[in-house]
C-alpha cells in the first residue's frame, strides 16, 4: 500500500494524520519488519477507529474503504480538482498525472488486505469492506454528503480504468464542485487564532417554498432575485423584513434546497463574526459557486458598531464585491437599526448636525439592500387558511374544518398570536395529539 501512496503526485497532500497515510505508514513498518505484531494490530485498530467515526460522521454504509477513498478524491483540493471544479474536464497535461493519481485509487480499491490479517489474526479489514451500518435517523448524520460519496464510489468499483474514473470524477468536479463547497450546502465561520476557517453545516432544514403557504408575492421576489444570481445575471442583497413567525427564515432556507444543485450556497454569520466578512469573501470569491451569505434576525442596538463592517462590505472598497456573493438578511425591524437612539461620541460634542449625519449613516445600512421584502403578520382569514392547509398534510387530523379554526383560536390566543410558526405550532401539537389517541385506542378528534 505505503508503494501506492508514494506515487500519488496531484492528490499527495492528505496530511500526515490522515487515515489512507498512517494506514500506508503501518504497511511499510509490517513488510519490513518493524514492530511486533501487537504493536501493529494496536496502530491498525486505531485507524479502524477513525475510519468508523468518519462512516457514521457521514452515513456511509456497504464498503467502507471504498468510501473514504472516494470521500479523498471528492475532497481533495488541487490544481486539477480546482481546474476542473471551473472548467470540467478539458486537454492538458495536467490529465496525465491525474490519471496516473487514479490508476492509484483503482489498486487501492482492489487492494488485498487477506495476507496481512491472516498473518496477524484480525479481521478488521474484511469486515469494513463489507459493513452493514445501523439504521440512523437523518439529523444523525450528513445525508447529502453520504449519498453523493456512496454513489460516486459505486461508479468507481464499476470503472473498468483510470480513464473511466477520470470522467467519473471529472463530471462530478463540474457538476457539484470539489471539497466541502462541493458536497454541503450550508456552513458557518469559526475563528481560529488568526485564521477564518468554514464549518459545514450537516443537518439543514428540507423545507421548500411550497411548505410556506401564502405569501405568493413575497416568495416570487425572491425567487426572481436568487434565479438570476444563479444564472449569472446581475442580482441584488436581500432584506426580509416584518412581524416574527412570518416565514423570513424559511423562506431563505427553502431559496437554498430549490438550487443547490445549481451551484448555490449559503454561509450563515452572526454579528459578533462581521469583522470577518472580508477574509470569508476573499476565501470564496473565486469559487465555482454562488454564495448566499445569510444573517438572521439582523439589527442593531445602541451601543453596537458592527453595521459599519457591513457597510463596508456591502459598499465596496477599492476591491468590488465578487459577482458570486450575495448578501440575505432577515430582520423583524423594517430600518434594522434602532431609530431612537443618539450616538455617544456626537452627543458628547454636543452638535446636533454630527447626531443627524451619524443617524443618517446608520440608517442608510438598510438602503444598501436592492431588495426589500415586507412580510406581515396574517390576517385571521389567512391564519385560518394556513391551519387548513397544513391539517390537510397530516392524515392523522380528522376535525372538520369548523372544529379546526375553533381550536387554532384557542391555540393563538394563548400562544403568542397569530403568525405562520403559530399555525405549524397548533399542528404539530394536533397531530402529534392525535396520532397518540389513535395508537392507543382513543377515537380520533376525542
Amino acid at each position: 500500500m505505503y508503494k501506492e501512496v508514494a506515487k500519488l503526485i496531484l492528490y499527495r497532500d492528505l496530511g500526515e494524520d490522515s487515515i489512507l497515510r498512517r494506514l500506508a505508514g503501518i504497511f511499510e513498518d509490517y513488510e519490513n519488519g518493524v514492530g511486533t505484531k501487537a504493536e501493529l494490530t494496536t496502530r491498525i485498530y486505531e485507524q479502524m477507529k477513525a475510519l468508523l467515526d468518519l462512516a457514521t460522521l457521514y452515513g456511509f454504509d456497504e464498503n467502507l474503504w471504498h468510501n473514504y477513498l472516494t470521500f479523498i478524491l471528492l475532497t481533495n483540493e488541487n490544481s486539477f480538482s480546482m481546474t476542473s471544479e471551473k472548467v470540467g474536464a478539458n486537454n492538458g497535461s495536467v490529465n496525465h498525472f491525474a490519471k496516473g493519481d487514479f490508476r492509484v485509487f483503482k489498486n487501492l480499491f482492489n487492494f488485498d488486505f487477506g495476507p496481512m490479517e491472516r498473518d496477524l489474526g484480525i479481521d478488521c479489514f474484511s469486515t469494513i469492506c463489507h459493513y452493514k451500518a445501523i439504521g440512523k435517523k437523518e439529523r444523525m448524520y450528513n445525508k447529502n454528503v453520504s449519498e453523493k460519496v456512496q454513489a460516486v464510489s459505486r461508479q468507481i468499483e464499476g470503472a473498468e480504468d483510470e480513464e473511466e474514473i477520470f470522467r467519473i470524477i471529472t463530471d462530478f468536479y463540474k457538476a457539484y464542485g470539489v471539497g466541502m463547497f462541493g458536497l454541503n450546502k450550508a456552513f458557518r465561520i469559526q475563528r481560529y487564532g488568526e485564521k477564518v476557517e468554514f464549518l459545514s453545516i450537516n443537518n439543514t432544514d428540507q423545507v421548500v417554498l411550497d411548505d410556506l403557504i401564502g405569501y405568493e408575492i413575497q416568495k416570487k421576489k425572491l425567487v426572481d432575485n436568487t434565479e438570476a444570481f444563479v444564472k449569472g445575471l446581475p442580482a441584488n442583497n436581500v432584506l426580509l423584513f416584518g412581524d416574527s413567525g412570518t416565514g423570513k427564515s424559511t423562506s431563505i432556507k427553502a431559496i437554498l434546497n430549490e438550487y443547490y444543485d445549481q451551484g448555490l450556497r449559503m454561509i450563515e454569520i452572526y454579528k459578533h463574526q462581521f469583522q470577518d466578512l472580508s477574509a470569508v469573501i476573499s476565501r470564496i470569491k473565486n469559487r465555482n459557486y454562488r454564495f448566499i451569505i445569510y444573517m438572521d434576525d439582523l439589527s442593531f442596538e445602541e451601543f453596537e458598531i458592527e453595521y459599519k463592517y457591513l457597510k463596508a462590505v456591502i459598499e465596496g472598497g477599492m476591491e468590488t464585491k465578487p459577482d458570486n456573493v450575495l448578501i440575505y438578511a432577515t430582520s423583524n425591524r423594517r430600518h434594522i437599526i434602532r431609530e431612537t437612539w443618539s450616538d455617544r461620541s456626537d452627543m458628547e460634542q454636543d452638535d446636533g448636525m454630527h447626531r443627524s449625519d451619524t443617524m443618517q449613516e446608520k440608517l442608510s445600512l438598510v438602503a444598501r439592500f436592492g431588495v426589500t421584502i415586507s412580510f406581515s403578520k396574517p390576517t385571521q382569514k389567512e391564519y385560518f387558511r394556513i391551519v387548513t392547509e397544513l391539517a390537510r398534510r397530516y392524515p392523522e387530523i380528522t376535525l372538520s374544518e369548523q372544529e379546526l379554526c375553533a381550536e387554532a383560536n384557542k391555540w393563538e390566543m394563548s400562544h403568542g398570536g397569530i403568525s405562520g410558526r403559530t399555525a405549524q405550532q397548533f399542528i404539530n401539537y394536533l397531530a402529534g395529539k392525535e396520532f397518540y389517541g389513535t395508537e392507543h385506542g382513543r377515537k380520533p378528534g376525542a
